[in-house]
């Protein structure tokens, strides 16, 4: 597995080797001492998957206090924008997002740690994602910034495909909402 690193620090994709024959093909998505030979010591708890049709929006989400969530997303089948805003208070990157297409073919894997927000446009006709979390969901700590606030600017690449979002996600709250009282404080880079 391969760290490729990114215009924010604190998030990296994730290449893993892939093994392929006339069968097929064998990856190793996840294994906590590659990881931590790579520096990213993280426990996950839960796992999670979703399937979206073209031109679905999901996120940005986040939760946070102890709740909050470090993830691993990947694209099991077809295309996504995968996109992780700042949403750390203070932190030099603050608003600032990383963008990245992760699919089937690819194989790359997004790590987006906690005081991130997180969200993704599906690019193929389907897509299943699935995401590893190193807290259990909390509906009580939930967040939303929405994903299409235009201060954001953020390039969904969704062209001129109907946006399919959650009535939650379109009332999710603006950028400039957020910042009045934002939900995590920056502690410095990872390690």
């Amino acid at each position: 597995m391969q760290i490729l690193s990114t215009a924010i620090a604190d998030i990296v994709l994730l290449a893993p080797a892939v093994y392929r024959d006339d069968r097929g093909y064998f990856l190793e998505s996840y294994n906590r001492r590659t990881l931590a030979s790579l520096g990213i010591q993280i426990d996950f708890s839960q796992d999670s998957a979703s399937f979206s049709r073209r031109g679905t929006l999901r996120g940005l989400h986040f939760q946070k206090g102890e709740h909050a969530q470090t993830k691993l997303v990947r694209a099991v089948c077809g295309r996504i924008l995968d996109v992780a805003l700042d949403i750390r208070a203070g932190s030099p990157t603050f608003g600032q997002y990383v963008a990245a297409e992760l699919s089937d073919e690819n194989n790359l894997q997004m790590y987006i740690p906690k005081g991130f927000a997180h969200g993704f446009a599906v690019l193929s006709e389907i897509a299943h994602v699935a995401y590893k979390t190193d807290a259990y969901y909390a509906p009580e700590s939930e967040g939303a910034i929405n994903a299409t606030d235009p201060d954001l600017a953020i390039d969904w690449q969704l062209g001129g495909t109907v946006c399919l979002q959650s009535g939650k996600d379109r009332a999710a709250s603006s950028w400039q909402h957020y910042c009045q009282a934002p939900a995590f404080h920056y502690e410095g880079a990872r390690k």
